[in-house]
C-alpha cells in the first residue's frame, strides 16, 4: 500500500510528483509525440491505431479518446503535455481549462480575470479558512 502523502488531501488537486510521472509517462510520450507534423496527421487519421503504438493503459487511451482531460490527469498526465493534445484539436488552453472546471469559455475567462476561483473549500481536508484579522489573512 503506498504511504499517505502529506499533499494528498487537497480537493480536487493532483499534484505531478515522481509517481505521477511515472503512471503517465507513456500518455506524456504519446503527447509530446504531438510535436511533429507527421505525428499529428498520422493521430488524426487513426485515433486508435496511433494510440496502440504505445504502451499505455487502457484507461488513458479512452481518457485521450474522450477528451477528458480530468481524467487524463488522474492517470498520470502533465498539463504541460496534455496541452499538445487540445493544441492538435485546435484548442486553447483557456478553452481546454474551462471544460475541465465545468464552465463555459467566457465564465471561466471572467473567473480568471477576477483573480480566480476562491480559496473557499479548495483547502487541505480539515485546514479551517482564516479568520477576518488573523495573521494569515492577505498572505
Amino acid at each position: 500500500m503506498a504511504l499517505e502523502k502529506p499533499y494528498s488531501d487537497i480537493p480536487g488537486t493532483v499534484i505531478f510528483d515522481a509517481d505521477q510521472a511515472r503512471k503517465g509517462y507513456h500518455l506524456n510520450q504519446f503527447c509530446m509525440s504531438l510535436m511533429k507534423a507527421d505525428n499529428r496527421a498520422r493521430f488524426k487519421r487513426d485515433e486508435r491505431g496511433y494510440l496502440d503504438e504505445w504502451s499505455m493503459s487502457e484507461d488513458q487511451k479512452q481518457a485521450v479518446l474522450a477528451r477528458d482531460y480530468n481524467r487524463m490527469i488522474a492517470l498520470g498526465g502533465n498539463i504541460y503535455f496534455l496541452a499538445k493534445l487540445f493544441s492538435t484539436d485546435g484548442k486553447s488552453f483557456q478553452y481546454t481549462a474551462a471544460g475541465m472546471t465545468g464552465m463555459t469559455q467566457e465564465a471561466y475567462a471572467a473567473m480568471m480575470l477576477q483573480g480566480g476561483r476562491s480559496p473557499d473549500g479548495n483547502r487541505r481536508v480539515g485546514e479551517p479558512p482564516p479568520h477576518e484579522g488573523s495573521d494569515e489573512e492577505g498572505k
